[in-house]
């Protein structure tokens, strides 16, 4: 496994156009933009899976996100990351088919200068945690995911409520 600082990632350009690689540790000191992608896994029951972030994660430490998160590689595609990230976060093996593109997000403040792709996928428990990720998880009802996230904005990653919102609205419209 790689030392984090060690991570080498694509450099995008404002349209999603690699330009040049970077270390993880330049990109985010520097606000290079890069690529990410999140996952919100949903159970049977329609419940998603939230894990709490590891104390030990440079971003959001402790706070609970997505169901698995991370940057994709250098010349990696958003998919493989994906799948790759499922795996080593949750321990969720999935064929590329039972992933379904949910949002395409711009760089901005809340995504650290990210260009992110937000998909759906479908799992059930159990999961297996790698605790030098995840600290905790839980599936959770989306009705009592948004009156939590009401009552307490700051026990969530920033980028987790910003991509959470924007799926909403997307829902609401379609």
């Amino acid at each position: 496994m790689t030392i984090a600082s060690e991570e080498i990632f694509d450099v995008v350009d404002a349209l999603d156009r690699v330009i040049g690689q970077a270390t993880r540790e330049t990109v985010h000191r520097d606000g290079l933009f890069h690529r990410a992608v999140h996952v919100f896994a949903f159970n049977s029951t329609g419940e998603i899976f939230l894990q709490r972030r590891a104390f030990t994660k440079d971003s959001a430490p402790g706070l609970w996100s997505s169901s698995c998160s991370g940057h994709v590689d250098a010349g990696e595609s958003y998919e493989q990351a994906t799948l790759r990230e499922l795996v080593e976060e949750i321990g969720l093996t999935l064929d590329p088919e039972a992933l379904l593109l949910r949002l395409a997000v711009s760089p901005c403040p809340a995504t650290e200068n990210e260009f992110v792709r937000v998909y759906r996928c479908f799992a059930d428990p159990p999961l297996t945690l790698d605790p030098d990720e995840v600290m905790d998880g839980l599936w959770l009802a989306e009705v009592k995911l948004n009156s939590w996230i009401l009552r307490e904005p700051e026990a969530f990653a920033p980028s987790f409520l910003h991509l959470y919102a924007l799926n909403r609205m997307a829902e609401r419209r379609e």
